[in-house]
């Protein structure tokens, strides 16, 4: 059985989905490699290197389900790499004439890079429509809530008024960027590695180039100008990338959690019966969501260095940091692939609570626009003594328990230069906010 909770029947329902799972799983990984063989055969068979012959019968061979497991884990075990055993199979499988020409020119690492490269672009695709959805999803948050007043909070407290659209669009922005990285990334990415022994393809001759270009074609993969056996920053980028978004990921989620505390209750989880419920305590609807999104983002982080360390490889092949790799790129591509499903449940059934947040606004009496009745006011007394008197005020209004409205009408300097009335329009936290609804639809305006 597995030994990591993300890979178990039981907990694994927590991290990560089944989609990625099957997609960064063992048997993906060799059909990949399987197929990178076969689409080299195809290749060699087109320049004349190989009979079209043999070509089709590697392709017909070439499939993950026809392999005995028990036998290519010995040969792994056996010689430190599963490519040994694959090839020795697929040429059984393939028949002794097309056999012999299984693997012609290229080395262990060329078949399995490539391969993770296959299984990553599969993982990305997966990746980003699940991104597209959380982003669409909290674009409508944003749009809904463009003017449902709440209270903007620094250092967890009341700072000035903002709109939960204003919040919300905090939190997309950074995730529509996340898509333009990721499409920057994966031409990075999404290269053949085909090199030969020590990356020269000496082995092919005066062919070593058009094979490598009609490998390429046959995969759908760039043409990398060198192979990169030791150059190992697209697939370190990719890691990185997920690190990045499981960081805009936990930002969500632990704004969602300070905002479900019982004393705040501005928002809450999609409820269904049972979730984020106690064996004890019948009340409880905890956050289980975002509890699931920081977890498998710090699982996410915690490997983003594995994998740049990895970077470091010795001369013309690595002994031990590529090795690493595999350690890393599956997990960290299930577990941000779990976070963002977890986020998409946040994006998509979000409770807001309009009321409560406008409760809790008005909870200091008007102390959270103490700035704006000082810009009021600071054009008649100069900035300085506004700051004063406005301060002043407000410890009354903390001292006395009273409305800060109140508070500054009992103040000389504010009473003689600032009627009731527009004391009172300065008070009220929906006149003061500022370019929130232009920033909205910036970032709106970014998705369209």
């Amino acid at each position: 059985m597995p030994v990591n909770p993300a890979d178990n029947p039981v907990f694994g329902a927590l991290y990560g989905t089944e989609a990625m799972r099957e997609c960064m799983g063992e048997m993906a990984l060799l059909q990949h490699m399987l197929d990178v063989e076969a689409a080299l055969a195809r290749a060699q068979a087109r320049l004349g290197i190989m009979p079209a012959e043999a070509a089709t019968a590697i392709t017909a061979a070439a499939r993950a389900e026809r392999l005995d497991l028990a036998a290519l884990a010995a040969a792994t075990r056996n010689t430190g790499y599963p490519v040994v055993g694959l090839v020795r199979q697929l040429s059984r499988l393939a028949g002794p004439e097309a056999g012999r020409w299984t693997h012609w020119g290229a080395t262990t690492q060329d078949i399995m890079d490539t391969g993770v490269v296959l299984q990553m672009r599969a993982g990305l695709d997966l990746i980003r429509s699940e991104l597209l959805a959380v982003n669409a999803g909290l674009a409508g948050l944003a749009a809904k809530h463009r003017g449902t007043v709440m209270a903007g909070r620094t250092h967890l407290q009341h700072a000035l008024p903002v709109t939960f659209g204003y919040k919300v669009a905090v939190w997309l922005s950074p995730l529509i960027t996340m898509v333009e990285r990721l499409d920057q990334l994966r031409p990075r990415l999404e290269r053949l590695q085909f090199g030969g022994a020590a990356g020269t393809l000496a082995s092919l001759g005066a062919q070593g180039l058009a094979v490598q270009e009609e490998l390429a074609r046959e995969l759908g993969l760039a043409l990398p100008d060198i192979p990169w056996h030791v150059a190992r920053d697209g697939i370190a980028e990719a890691v990185s990338f997920l690190g990045l978004l499981c960081g805009v990921l936990s930002k969500i989620a632990t704004d969602v959690i300070l905002l479900m505390q019982t004393e705040v209750a501005e928002v809450a989880e999609p409820h269904q019966e049972g979730r984020g419920g106690s064996s004890t305590m019948p009340q409880k609807r905890n956050p289980i969501s975002c509890e699931y999104i920081i977890a498998q983002s710090r699982g996410v982080h915690a490997l983003v260095p594995q994998m740049q360390a990895a970077m470091a490889q010795d001369q013309e092949r690595g002994t031990g940091p590529w090795q690493a790799e595999p350690l890393a790129i599956g997990q960290a591509f299930l577990l941000a692939h779990g976070a963002l499903a977890q986020a998409r449940v946040l994006a998509e059934g979000l409770t807001v609570d309009a009321a409560r947040m406008r409760r809790n606004l008005e909870s200091t009496g008007g102390l959270i626009v103490a700035e704006a009745v000082m810009m009021g006011l600071a054009p008649v007394l100069g900035r300085e003594a506004a700051h004063h008197a406005v301060n002043h005020a407000c410890d009354v209004a903390l001292a006395q328990g009273i409305p800060l409205a109140e508070a500054l009408m009992a103040e000389a300097e504010v009473k003689g230069r600032l009627p009731a009335e527009e004391i009172a329009r300065l008070t009220d936290p929906s006149g003061y906010l500022g370019s929130a609804e232009a920033f909205i639809d910036r970032v709106l305006g970014r998705l369209r």
